[in-house]
């Protein structure tokens, strides 16, 4: 072979060898879409690592993604269902999906239409888009290690809470991140069904039926969350081992956070403000009308054992804390609670101690002294003696808590222990709250709010 036809086969060889080591990636190209070509036959021509750049305009109908892709909306670039099935399906590991507005999917929540229903893949990541529909937002089904980062989800207020979807909902997925949301108006913010590992930080969720709800996932994170006007904020149920912390629930009404059915779990540094069942009525009716047991409640804990609880903020709200159904064993100190209409309801068939290592909880009705001046109160705490169990199970009875029958009543229980009720006991209550509170937040969101409302009218009007 002479020197040439030598050179030329080298050549050659160290081009193939070029073609062979090159990923996919590395040979992905971008591609501009507009909205007169047909998008599902782009989807389908794509290769690995493409990222397709849809330009301003109504994309209508329901597309596939089983490639590797990046799908990237101009401002103005709109995916429309046309009412049916899903507005995206993928069923391809490592896709994103950004800057895109989504609309009006199919609206049978027995077929789980949804705006993104993403299909046993990986690694995808949602973001910064705006979804709007009657059925489920984004919906997460047998993923690993998928993200969904500062979307908007928005459902429709004219329908039943009932007939409306989750906002984001994750059914057997694991080491999910679900940062920076906003939800409002679907049936519930994030619902997360037999998923565990995941991490659900720093959303925001309004005007909803749950904020957040669990049920059967553990090892699972609720941070940096914020509840508004739902009717609970944090419905944590049939869970164990969820870190609940550095949350804020303010004006929900049922139920600040509920835990039913959940064990070994931390609910630390949370502030709960304003659960009133009662607000919307008028002062002077609120008794006739009060129902039994439609207490707003900062926090209910039902069957559930071996929780730590602390350094929470439980305020005005119809009823601090509520605890039943055999919740015992709940490790439950350093929370403040403040200018609740009641501070306490529980029923017990043995004493709880409701501190730990000589330090209580702050009780805002608190009337003993601290002589010592060690910042613990010198009497204990004890919101359950034989009148209050009555309070308690026939409210109509309160109109007899200041006559002298009652006040002999609760003599006797101080002064011949033997007939006093079982129950709670704070032994060390604190004569300072030691929460710290959590100020500017609302300002903030109300702000952040009109921001978006002007950005999403915006969009609609595309």
């Amino acid at each position: 072979m002479n020197r040439m036809n030598l050179t030329h086969f080298y050549s050659a060889a160290l081009l193939v060898g070029l073609m062979l080591t090159l990923s996919p990636q590395s040979l992905a190209a971008t591609l501009i879409v507009t909205s007169d070509q047909s998008l599902q036959t782009v989807l389908d021509n794509a290769q690995n690592g493409d990222q397709l750049q849809l330009e301003t305009g109504v994309y209508q109908g329901n597309f596939t993604i089983d490639r590797e892709i990046t799908l990237i909306g101009k401002k103005g670039a709109i995916i429309d269902g046309g009412g049916q099935l899903d507005a995206l399906r993928v069923r391809a590991d490592n896709v994103t999906i950004t800057n895109l507005y989504i609309r009006n999917w199919g609206r049978d929540l027995t077929a789980t239409n949804a705006g993104i229903f993403v299909d046993k893949a990986s690694n995808t990541l949602i973001s910064n888009n705006y979804l709007k529909g009657d059925a489920f937002g984004i919906w997460l089904d047998n993923t690993v290690s998928s993200r969904v980062l500062g979307n908007r989800v928005e459902g429709n207020s004219e329908l039943r809470s009932a007939d409306r979807g989750n906002g984001i909902h994750l059914s057997t997925t694991t080491d999910a991140e679900i940062r920076g949301n906003e939800v409002w108006h679907t049936r519930d913010g994030l619902y997360i069904l037999t998923s565990n590992n995941n991490r659900l930080e720093d959303n925001y969720l309004h005007d909803l039926r749950f904020g957040v709800h669990y049920m059967y996932s553990n090892d699972n994170r609720v941070v940096g969350n914020r509840t508004e006007r739902t009717r609970t904020g944090y419905a944590l149920m049939q869970s164990t081992r969820l870190t609940v912390t550095d949350n804020v629930s303010v004006n929900d009404k049922n139920y600040g956070v509920l835990l039913n059915f959940v064990t070994y779990s931390t609910v630390a540094n949370n502030h709960v403000e304003g659960v009133q069942s009662s607000r919307a009525l008028h002062a002077a009716d609120r008794v006739s009308r009060k129902v039994e047991g439609a207490d707003g409640k900062a926090l209910f804990v039902y069957n559930s054992l071996y929780n730590t609880i602390r350094k929470n903020l439980f305020a005005d709200s119809d009823l601090g804390i509520h605890l039943t159904a055999g919740s015992e064993d709940n490790l439950i100190t350093l929370n403040a609670f403040v200018g609740n209409r009641q501070q306490v309801k529980y029923v017990a068939s043995r004493e709880q101690e409701w501190s730990d290592q000589g330090r209580g909880n702050f009780w805002s009705d608190y009337l003993g002294w601290d002589m010592d001046g060690d910042g613990m109160g010198d009497v204990a705490y004890e919101p359950n003696d034989s009148m209050d169990q009555v309070l308690w199970r026939y409210p109509l009875s309160r109109v007899l808590v200041n006559a002298p029958a009652v006040e002999l009543l609760r003599w006797v229980q101080r002064e011949f222990p033997v007939f006093k009720a079982q129950g709670v006991r704070d032994s060390f209550p604190l004569m300072a709250n030691p929460v710290r509170l959590k100020s500017g937040s609302i300002k903030d969101v109300e702000q952040g709010q009109v921001m978006r409302t002007a950005e999403q009218k915006e969009v609609e009007t595309l």
